[in-house]
């Protein structure tokens, strides 16, 4: 099989000590077919020629508190469009997980995460953000954006702990972005799509109707979330280790307050965090892309190693051919309950739904699983081109995939 040349950086989050850590450089396989490709970071860009986009740091940000987690400025990479696509924006949100405890939030000001100082100059644009109609055929020649991800709360919070010199600006952030965007063309926009992977695609959908409102109704708003339907699911203990997550972040960061109104009117702050809540009561033209099998939910939701003391679901967790028959049915259940909590969402003709039952997280940001001539696919049409019937109304954007392991297009990870 020809050698897989297009690969991106797996962001496996891990615990340790109590600490959420990043690690950038942990090997990992894509396993398509049946055949393993090794990657590490070395080799990530080696054979690929990408446009590098530069870092554009909001020097109005200071003056309005819109600040990351260490009181640094925010930033954001923008390419221009051109032609047909002068007047159009596709504004992408930075996924990284999250921060839920002060601990965690001090080590995360270390970092890209929480802080503008360590982030890249300049970072490859790819998948749905290339400036190539061969990679990125409906969106290639728009003005496309990346947001970066240093609040560590999905662009939501509005407080601070002054003990701990914490910034927990994320709605501020979002705002600032926004008005630096809107005067720098974003508000002539003709068509506009929000987007976002992992954390970046959770705060899709707690700012798509946000984001509607920017425009008026002559332009065409939607979003797209890319493995940001995250459920509140039990975990391999019994216990639910990603709403223990979920409600120190909302603590922290005091997010009851800024979190959708008529969600919290029904449901505790927490409930309010996750996607599953909020779909549905989302105006705006929304599109669910995710795995069915989630690898990072599989990995820190459901058989996390707080969760698995006696380390049986280690194999399982990090390589999806190890996981024995009990584990694969526990899995299929995390399946069924993700697509019967879309069922509903999909029936309004304004959104779309892409659910492949792969073992994977985040695709469209990566060239092989965006739109490549063996990306995956789900009744034999592709992410990209289901995301763009879907956004230019050509039809055919409900595609929920049938259950592990009937796909053989997937593009699995598999870590190490």
């Amino acid at each position: 099989m020809k050698k897989l040349l297009w690969s991106w950086i797996i962001l496996l989050n891990i615990h340790v000590n109590g600490m959420m850590m990043e690690f950038d450089d942990m090997e990992w396989f894509t396993d398509f077919n049946g055949t393993k490709m090794f990657h590490t970071e070395n080799d990530v860009f080696s054979e690929a020629k990408f446009p590098m986009v530069g870092l554009t740091l909001i020097q109005s940000a200071a003056a309005k508190g819109a600040v990351c987690l260490d009181g640094s400025l925010p930033g954001y990479h923008l390419h221009r469009g051109f032609g047909s696509g002068a007047n159009n924006w596709l504004v992408q949100l930075e996924g990284g997980g999250w921060c839920d405890t002060v601990r965690n939030c001090v080590y995360r000001k270390t970092s890209r995460r929480g802080s503008s100082s360590y982030m890249e100059k300049e970072i490859p644009f790819t998948g749905i953000l290339s400036d190539r109609a061969a990679e990125n055929p409906d969106f290639y020649n728009w003005n496309r954006v990346k947001v970066r991800y240093c609040d560590g709360g999905s662009f939501s919070g509005d407080s601070e702990n002054k003990a701990a010199q914490l910034q927990f600006r994320g709605m501020r952030i979002w705002l600032a972005a926004m008005d630096d965007l809107m005067a720098k063309g974003m508000r002539q926009a003709k068509q506009a799509l929000l987007s976002g992977c992992s954390a970046g695609g959770l705060a899709v959908i707690l700012r798509c109707d946000d984001f509607g409102k920017l425009f008026p109704p002559s332009t065409r708003v939607k979003c797209l979330s890319d493995a940001g339907f995250f459920l509140d699911a039990i975990d391999v203990s019994g216990g639910r280790s990603l709403r223990r997550l979920y409600a120190g972040v909302v603590k922290l960061q005091n997010l009851q307050t800024k979190l959708p109104q008529d969600c919290v009117n029904r449901l505790n702050p927490t409930s309010c965090f996750f996607p599953q809540n909020l779909i549905n009561q989302v105006k705006t033209p929304l599109f669910i892309l995710n795995a069915a099998y989630d690898s990072w939910q599989i990995q820190e939701s459901l058989a996390p190693k707080s969760a698995d003391p006696s380390g049986s679901w280690n194999d399982c967790r990090l390589n999806y051919a190890k996981c024995n028959p009990s584990q694969i049915q526990f899995l299929q259940g995390f399946r069924t309950r993700m697509v019967n909590l879309v069922k509903g969402f999909a029936m309004p003709s304004k959104n779309g739904v892409f659910l492949n039952s792969c073992f994977a997280h985040c695709q469209t940001e990566r060239h092989d699983t965006w739109f490549a001539k063996n990306s995956p696919t789900v009744k034999n049409k592709g992410i990209a081109v289901a995301v763009g019937d879907w956004y230019f109304e050509r039809g055919g954007a409900k595609l929920i995939d049938c259950a592990y392991p009937c796909d053989k297009t997937c593009h699995n990870l598999v870590f190490r």
